[in-house]
């Protein structure tokens, strides 16, 4: 009888343990569905995975200096690379504006050396994040007459450069595009014999020691400046004479440029070369040596490529 009594006690006993287990199990059933734990996860991920907004209140302060290329000679649109550069940049919610644009005809790298001494062209520098250079190509191709077209005797005056108000110093007048600038070393006139690799290469020492010096100084002028120099095309690469000796010529002047700018964390080489070769008759002016406005327009997406 007792026996009996026990059974039914534990029977019981098991049944009310059981009955709350599975009470216990729905309740945490139904809030698993209700407040699942994935929700807790994802609201602990790290924020960090936001996309930042910085990217679209970039601010750029540009500054171009150099030869006719940097003032855009040969582009009918006269905006060149330069303009182009500031237009894809303050595109999309950017804000781009240009401190200045120094580029002078005929410019070579003695004469941009001793443009940098002035306290208007060290103000400009001051002024910029972003600095775009294009020099050299007077020194390799000694002002390239070699087509009959303009004038390396001429001399520019003194007032090829004006003061703002702000101080910078913009080009006033325009000139031949290869006409020697106040300053410059004699630039002589070179014919289609003279281009020879050795003739070429001959200016080459001098002339990037001179690049080099030329962007140390921009770079102590402004050491949180960007500076991107525009590296050098041959515009003869269609006339048979004058294919290797170019290439050879542009070849070893780019790589003694990259030499230098590998030297300063601030600054990047704009390759050129690829653009136009194969390709000068649709990038080339009428003068057969500066881009026209297709030209400058791929200049400009390159550059805008290695700023963003």
């Amino acid at each position: 009888m007792n026996d009996s009594k026990w059974t039914w006690r534990a029977v019981g006993l098991s049944s009310i343990l059981a009955t709350a287990l599975l009470i216990t199990g729905f309740v945490y059933a139904a809030g698993d569905i209700l407040y699942p734990k994935g929700e807790q996860f994802l609201s602990s991920l790290p924020q960090e995975t936001t996309a930042p907004a910085a990217a679209a209140t970039d601010e750029y302060r540009i500054l171009a200096l150099g030869d006719s290329l940097a003032k855009g000679t040969g582009d009918n649109a006269g905006e060149g690379f330069v303009q182009r550069t500031l237009k894809a940049l303050g595109a999309n919610g950017g804000k781009a504006e240009l401190m200045g644009n120094m580029g002078i005809n005929g410019l070579t790298t003695a004469a941009l050396q001793s443009k940098l001494e002035e306290e208007g062209v060290q103000y400009a520098l001051r002024q910029a994040n972003i600095i775009l250079i294009s020099i050299g190509g007077n020194d390799l191709f000694r002002g390239s007459n070699i087509l009959g077209t303009g004038n390396s005797g001429q001399a520019a005056s003194s007032a090829d450069t004006a003061q703002h108000t702000d101080g910078a110093a913009t080009p006033a007048t325009e000139g031949p595009a290869d006409q020697k600038v106040e300053g410059s070393t004699a630039v002589p006139t070179a014919s289609a014999d003279d281009l020879t690799p050795e003739s070429l290469l001959s200016a080459l020492p001098q002339a990037s020691e001179r690049l080099g010096q030329i962007l140390k100084t921009v770079s102590e002028v402004n050491p949180q400046a960007r500076i991107f120099y525009v590296g050098l095309y041959n515009p003869f690469g269609d006339i048979p004479d004058l294919l290797v000796p170019g290439n050879q010529a542009v070849t070893e002047w780019n790589n003694a440029a990259m030499d230098i700018i590998n030297t300063h964390s601030n600054m990047t080489l704009v390759p050129t070369f690829d653009l136009f070769n194969g390709h000068l008759d649709k990038y080339l002016s009428s003068d057969h040596f500066h881009p026209n406005g297709d030209g400058y327009q791929r200049m400009s997406e390159r550059i805008v490529q290695a700023v963003r």
